[in-house]
């Protein structure tokens, strides 16, 4: 899955579009909850060697929440680092690349979407 799948992936199932809040980094895509305006999920790019990749050359991934009891077997999966410019507690990224599989992503994004919702609050 690439970054084009994935924003159309996000606005079918979502109906959300990218908010760019960075003016000096308009390749980064935040995607927020309308309600709250929590992020589930920022598209970007990083040059490999920030993932602890060999070289420079920039790529884009995807950082999504994910349940912190996940993340250290995730970590194993080809094509998911820990988080970039995130808590990597609790947030991991994706490679865009096609080293994740497409499925993994969209499971990832939605428990991220779900993770970030706002909360119901019963009486």
């Amino acid at each position: 899955m690439d970054r084009a799948e994935l924003k159309a992936y996000i606005r079918q199932t979502y109906h959300i579009e990218a908010d760019h809040p960075w003016e000096k980094s308009p390749n980064h895509e935040v995607f927020r909850h309308p309600e709250n305006r929590k992020w589930f999920a920022l598209i970007l790019d990083v040059p490999q060697n920030k993932l602890g990749l060999p070289g420079t050359q920039r790529m884009d991934v995807v950082n999504v929440k994910c349940d912190p009891i996940l993340i250290g077997s995730l970590r194993a999966e080809r094509g998911i680092y820990p988080a970039y410019h995130m808590s990597k507690d609790t947030w991991i990224t994706v490679a865009l690349d096609g080293t994740a599989a497409p499925d993994t992503i969209k499971d990832l994004l939605d428990m991220s979407f779900h993770a970030t919702a706002a909360k119901v609050h019963r009486k």
